[in-house]
Order: structure tokens, then sequence, then C-alpha cells
């Protein structure tokens, strides 16, 4: 593609690959060409260690607002800076917008290195993805702050390598099918956890280069482990020389320092309207996406680009339609989801959207966002709110967990259970469950089956799989010496047991987003505090019991209604002693007889344990003497 090609898509918001042009790039012959968008400047220049930090002019290519210049004593691992020159004549050192690799924090000089020539082995694991309809397929997602995972005895961060050693294995015993990363795009300030970023195709040399990175995503795939990486399209790091006022004037934000101003957040906002806007942040995305391999993108606050209103004092700001929708934002994200499915229609572009906005997983030809994803907020809060309740009073606020049957297939849903609510005195999950130890451990595994049991895929951040008592720092290493303790290591065992069968039962994920996936049996019983429904499969004798017991007092004789009278098996009882649980001898096995009950034609007793969860399957119903399979 030629230069005045390559120049015309990216100002005319078509330029989806503007890595490949823009920024440093060595050439065929090994000469180094640095490239940079800056239309308001009056003169740039490069700066680095090839040139004793001295300034080498690069010219300016006709109208387009690009600038150029082709050397040859740049070497691979050069530091380098761009020097724009105002249009008032002030000079200023500015990052690389496009740098695929940046020198280890303090320092924010970009890094030349050579074209991705990473050898991928995770062609299995493509093709097999390639197959796959995400809503179909059974996705619990283990979320990572890499930075805090794991760290060495003196403090110092594991590198990528080590992380694919340890986390990898260790995230693929437990039974999850991704890691989501918080971001991993290069940033500055540790406490920003990746969320107010530098670099927008550059991995975090935190933990090794570019390349190093690259690898990690390969051994993922090796052991069938996807990868998300959390994405931030809305706002940038606050630093005047990264991208705030690139040429001397507002080049990526907006004109209007009021919109462009994000105060909640100590960042600026993108102008979301802006061609050359649109192909940097749609490259970044497909980046990732295609060069990099991952498998999805976590939208970071997306409810902040799609409203005028969203941010601190700008209460009343309004569209020409009078109404507080940001139009460009919206335009940019079905933009964005087209583009991406249009390429890669089984990629995971997931939405962290805290409002009510219609149709964030709509199709954008019906005027949806097109995302394929969206956190379910409501469902997390809700659920949360009425496990961290005293049990005594949960009877009276059973509409906490009934709420969500109303709206569970106005989208498709993740529930997550994220590093957002465990941090900043949230308390941990495990903290936040009523009474004493004992019964924290046994809230804890009854909320974790629930969340398997609900409609819709699901999300946890890392600690809360042995129940870590300590909210997350993300400072320090969590809190691995819990594990000495065996209740910790009982939990630690459930969570694994339970993500296993999760995978091993088409019932709980085949039917995710669809309400032929649920069978309302008894949602309300609320002056018992328990429920259950079923979990139907695809095939019409696959499904699965769950029964939910919310208060601290065994239910004997618990009559549950099922489609059809025979035999059915436990999957899993959350009270089982090797969990950490009182019951050492299990009811395994249920025979259902033709008794009508809460509108089914069949149904069984059986105990029902304090503060606890069964899962029950068909073995052998009688209808038509079919085996379940």
């Amino acid at each position: 593609m030629t230069s005045t090609t390559q120049s015309y898509l990216f100002n005319t918001g078509r330029g989806f690959a503007s890595q490949d042009y823009l920024g440093c790039h060595v050439e065929a012959d090994g000469q180094v060409s640095f490239r940079v968008w800056a239309p308001q400047a009056q003169a740039v220049a490069v700066v680095g260690t090839f040139n004793e930090w001295q300034p080498t002019a690069l010219a300016l290519i006709g109208t387009t607002g690009i600038w150029q210049v082709t050397l040859s004593q740049v070497t691979l691992g050069d530091l380098y800076k761009f020097e724009i020159t105002s249009a008032t004549g002030e000079k200023q050192l500015k990052i690389d917008p496009f740098a695929q690799q940046f020198e280890r924090k303090p320092g924010d000089a970009a890094v030349v290195v050579a074209p991705i020539s990473e050898q991928w082995h995770d062609s299995l694991w493509l093709a097999r993805r390639k197959k796959s309809n995400p809503a179909n397929r059974p996705i619990n997602i283990y979320e990572v702050h890499l930075g805090s995972w794991r760290r060495h005895a003196n403090g110092d961060y594991y590198t990528y390598a080590e992380l694919a050693e340890e986390l990898i294995p260790y995230a693929h015993q437990m039974g999850y099918s991704h890691l989501e990363l918080m971001p991993i795009m290069e940033h500055l300030l540790d406490a920003s956890w990746g969320y107010q970023q530098l670099g927008y195709f550059a991995p975090t040399s935190r933990f090794g280069s570019r390349d190093d990175f690259l690898s990690f995503v390969d051994q993922c795939h090796q052991a069938n482990l996807g990868v998300i990486v959390d994405w931030v399209p809305g706002h940038f790091i606050r630093n005047y020389d990264a991208l705030y006022q690139y040429d001397g004037t507002p080049t990526y934000e907006y004109a209007d320092p009021d919109q462009a101003n994000n105060r909640r957040w100590g960042a600026w906002n993108f102008d979301l309207g802006k061609t050359q806007v649109q192909s940097f942040l749609i490259s970044s995305a497909l980046y990732w996406l295609q060069d990099c391999h991952l498998d999805g993108l976590r939208v970071d606050a997306v409810s902040n680009m799609l409203y005028l209103d969203y941010d601190e004092g700008r209460e009343g700001q309004v569209n020409q339609y009078g109404d507080n929708r940001n139009l460009a934002g919206i335009s940019f994200l079905q933009a964005l989801n087209t583009e991406i499915f249009k390429r890669h229609p089984d990629v995971l572009m997931i939405a962290e959207e805290s409002s009510a906005f219609p149709q964030v997983t709509g199709r954008v030809d019906q005027g949806g966002l097109g995302f394929n994803y969206k956190w379910n907020m409501g469902w997390m809060h809700d659920t949360l709110d009425f496990f961290e309740m005293d049990p005594l009073y949960r009877h009276d606020h059973f509409n906490l967990l009934t709420f969500a049957f109303v709206y569970m297939f106005d989208e498709q849903f993740i529930l997550p259970f994220s590093h957002d609510e465990v941090v900043h005195g949230k308390k941990s999950l495990m903290h936040k469950m009523p009474g004493d130890r004992y019964n924290q451990f046994a809230n804890l595994r009854t909320m974790m089956t629930y969340m398997a049991a609900f409609p819709g895929k699901q999300l946890n951040f890392m600690g809360a799989e042995w129940g870590q008592f300590l909210e997350w720092r993300d400072w320090d290493q969590l809190e691995w010496v819990d594990l000495k303790d065996p209740l910790n290591r009982q939990m630690q065992h459930f969570t694994a047991t339970l993500n296993q069968l999760y995978h091993a039962n088409r019932p709980l994920w085949e039917l995710d987003h669809d309400p032929a996936g649920i069978i309302y049996s008894y949602t309300d019983d609320a002056a018992s505090s328990t429920m259950g429904f079923i979990r139907q499969a695809k095939r019409k004798y696959s499904f699965i019991v769950a029964a939910f017991n919310f208060v601290p007092v065994e239910r004997r004789q618990y009559r549950i209604g099922v489609p059809y009278a025979g035999e059915y098996a436990l999957v899993i009882n959350t009270e089982a002693k090797a969990f950490g649980g009182t019951w050492t001898q299990l009811e395994t096995t249920f025979t259902a007889v033709n008794r009508p009950y809460h509108g089914q034609p069949a149904s069984f007793e059986l105990t029902l344990p304090a503060m606890g969860a069964l899962l029950i399957r068909p073995v052998k119903v009688k209808k038509g003497s079919r085996e379940n399979e």
C-alpha cells in the first residue's frame, strides 16, 4: 500500500492498520523510518540514542499532517522520542503514539524493535476458536493483575516468562477457560492499574519485552487458555509528554477543554468524533487481536463514551437532539465493533458498561452498539448486597436475587466479581460474607455455585478462588500464605471442582442467552430463604437442577420439582467435608416420582444443607425410558 493511500486512510478514519505505517519501522534495506502525525506542528524532529539526543528533522508529507524521515544509523534497541515544535515555536519532547515497546519506567522513551516475527504454535487453538460460537461455549474467566498475582521475595515483578511458567498451569489446573488481564498496555503509574495508558500498541515493559508478551499469549493458547485484555479507548494519561496537545494543539483530545478534561479519573478524553483518532484506536484494537493473537478485549468505561454528562461538572450537557447521548462516542463504538467482527467474528468484545443503555450487545444494523458481551453490573451489585446481609433478614430482600430474572436476556451478559469489588475498603469476597469464619466460607461457596448456575458467562478476580481475607493490594502479591490454612485449601479445591463441573455440564452454559435455557421452579420462596431452578441444555433430557439454601438452617424432606420421573444423581454439594463443609455422608442419588410440584410433573425429596447449594442431574428418566447423555 502506497504512502499516499496510507495517509489518506488514516486521515479519513479508515486506516485500520495505521501502526504498519506510522511510528518506527525497520525497512527491508535495514534503514529505519520514523513517521508521526502532528498536523499543526511547525517542525518535527526525532531524537534518540542513535543521534546523541540531538534533533534530526522530519519532513512534512504534503498536506497530510504526517512527518517522516528515514535514517541509516539506527539500530535495534535504540531509544527515541519526537521533538515537536508548536505553531508558536515552543519545543517539547513527545512519545511515539505508535511505539510497540517502551523503556522501563520511570523513563518513557520508545524502543526501536524489529517487526513481529513470533513463531506461533497456536494454530489448533485458533482453528477451534474459529469454529465455535462463544455464546454456546463455557466461559469462566480468571481476572488477573499481573503485577500483584505473584512477586519475588524482594518485591520484584515476575517476568512474562515466569508468569507463563506459573500462572498458565495454575489457571488451567483451576479449570478456567480464559485469563482476563487488567491493562498490560504501557503505563507509568502503578496505582492506575494500567487504566491511564501511555502506549496503545505496546505491552508494558515491567514484565519484559513485546516479544516476551507474545510468547506468553502463545503458551496460554497451547494450554487451551484464552487471553482477554482490558483496553481503554475513552481516555488517556494526563502527562504532557504523551498524547495531550501532541502538536501544541488538541490533537487526540477534544478541542473544547471542558470535554477534554476527565475530572473523575484525572485523564484526557479522546475526541472520538475525529477521524484520525478513530483510525488510531481501531488500529490499536485490531493490533492486539490480530498481531498479538488476543481472544478478546474488555472495553473499559463504556459509559464515559456514551453520555455527555457522565463526568463530574458536566451535568446538563446535551446534544443537538436535547438528550445526553454522546453521538460521536456511540458512532465510534459501532464502527469499532463492526470492523472487528467483520475480520474476527470469533473474538470477544466485552463492554464494561454500568448504565441501562439499550442494546449494548445488539446488532449495529439494528441500532445496537455491536458488542457480544456486557458485564452484568446490576446482577453483581444485587448479589453481593444480598450475600453481605445477615441471613436473618434475607427473606425480606429476596428481590435482590429475583430482579435479575426480569432482564437476564436483555443483553448477552458476563457475571463479574471483579477487582473493583474487592478494593478501596470494600473488603474481599470472603470478608464480605457474614458470620464466623466457617459461615463465611459456606456463604462464599453458595454464592459461587449460584453464579455458576445463573444464566450468563462468569468472571472471578484472583484470590477469590481460595477466599483470601485481605482485600486486593496492587503493590504486593496475593496472600498465598493463606493456603497453609485448611479452610482456604478446601475453598480452592471447591473452586477447581466447581469450574471443572461447569465445563463438563452443558446445561450450565449451552443456552446462556436463550430463555429456553432456564425453567423457573421456585425462584421466589422467600419465606424459607430457598431458591431453585432448572438449567436446560439443547438436548431435551440434558438439564441441571439447582437448589439453594440462603440461611444456616438445614431443610429436611425438601421437595424438588423436576420434568421427569426417574433417577437423578448429585453433581455437587457445597457442604461436603472435602470443601470445608460438615457433610461426611452425602445423598448422591434421588428417585423422582410422578408427584407434581411447583409446576413440574414429577418431584423428589432431599435434605437441603444449611447455607448450602446442590446441583443435581438426571441419570435415567422414565420419559420414553431414554437415558440422559
